[in-house]
């Protein structure tokens, strides 16, 4: 329950929110995309582009992420309430992960799959990538009110659990790919844990005794 202080703060934004089509959610998610094509096509991202390419579209991706993982708390403190936006938060942070992916796959390593396999073996913060990635897959699958209507609501807010340690292991891949720790990956990393830990103070507080 949020404070009552906030409550009619938060009634004119929920209020205001609710002129806001969805639309202009995958709108404003394709901005990142267009600004890097932008840059790319001008030579903003430098004499090697694949590299920041790479790096900015997984970056995006984790913010994405941690946006949607953020609705929730965010409507229990506050009382504003981003629900219907968080479909479209999750679906954009897929898909610039599988942007990011295919720029590895196709203009990093130019689909050589021996040295893909040996990589998913040998470098740890590759693997933890992959399976971040391999954990949003149902997730985006199953992201259409159709879905919802097929599974059943309880099913499918247990499938989308996944978020969670798809986030986190997101999270930890961007940590180690940087390797020298600079502030950024680690404050991500911190919000992750953090709503870790709100979750599951949550739960034991609503747990039987």
């Amino acid at each position: 329950m949020p404070p009552v202080a906030l409550m009619p703060i938060a009634s004119r934004a929920n209020r205001g929110l609710r002129r806001v089509p969805t639309a202009a959610v995958w709108l404003g998610g394709l901005i990142p995309a267009l600004w890097l094509v932008w840059l790319l096509a001008n030579g903003g991202l430098g004499p090697d582009p694949v590299r920041p390419l790479e790096h900015e579209l997984g970056i995006w991706s984790l913010r994405f992420l941690i946006a949607a993982l953020c609705v929730s708390p965010l409507l229990r403190a506050t009382g504003v309430n981003l629900i219907r936006f968080r479909r479209a938060i999750g679906v954009l942070g897929f898909g610039y992960a599988a942007l990011h992916l295919m720029v590895w796959l196709v203009l990093d390593i130019q689909l050589r799959w021996d040295e893909i396999a040996r990589d998913l073996v040998k470098r740890p913060y590759i693997t933890i990538g992959m399976l971040a990635f391999v954990l949003l897959v149902p997730l985006a699958a199953t992201s259409t009110n159709g879905a919802i209507r097929r599974m059943g609501g309880a099913a499918w807010r247990q499938l989308h659990l996944l978020a969670w340690p798809a986030t986190i292991a997101g999270a930890l891949h961007y940590l180690m790919v940087v390797k020298a720790w600079p502030p950024e990956p680690i404050v991500y990393l911190g919000i992750v844990l953090g709503l870790v830990v709100l979750r599951l103070g949550r739960i034991r507080r609503s747990a039987p005794a």
